[in-house]
C-alpha cells in the first residue's frame, strides 16, 4: 500500500491545501494552519513531507510545510551535505 493512501487529506477538500493569495493576508494565513493542522493528525506526514522534497517544485501545503519552509529545508539539507563533504575531504 502506497503512503497515500493512509493520508488523512484524502477526506479533505484538496482546495485546502493550496492557498491562493498572498501568503501575508489574513485569509490565506487561516487557511495555511487549517492545512497544517489535517497535516498534524495524519500518520503519513513525514513520508509526505520527504516526497514534497525530493519532488521539488511542489505547490501547496505538504507534510504541514508550505513552499517557502520546503525551499528553506532544502537549502539546510545543501548547506549540511556541503558541510559534511568539505570536513571528509
Amino acid at each position: 500500500m502506497d503512503w497515500r493512501e493512509k493520508a488523512i487529506c484524502l477526506g479533505a477538500d484538496p482546495d485546502l491545501f493550496f492557498p491562493i493569495g498572498s501568503s501575508s493576508s489574513s485569509p490565506t494565513l487561516m487557511q495555511i494552519d487549517e492545512a497544517k493542522a489535517v497535516c498534524r493528525r495524519c500518520p503519513v506526514a513525514e513520508h509526505c513531507l520527504e516526497w514534497a522534497i525530493e519532488n521539488d517544485p511542489v505547490e501547496g501545503i505538504w507534510g504541514g510545510t508550505t513552499e517557502q519552509e520546503r525551499r528553506a529545508m532544502r537549502r539546510r539539507l545543501v548547506h549540511q551535505s556541503q558541510n559534511a563533504t568539505a570536513r571528509a575531504a
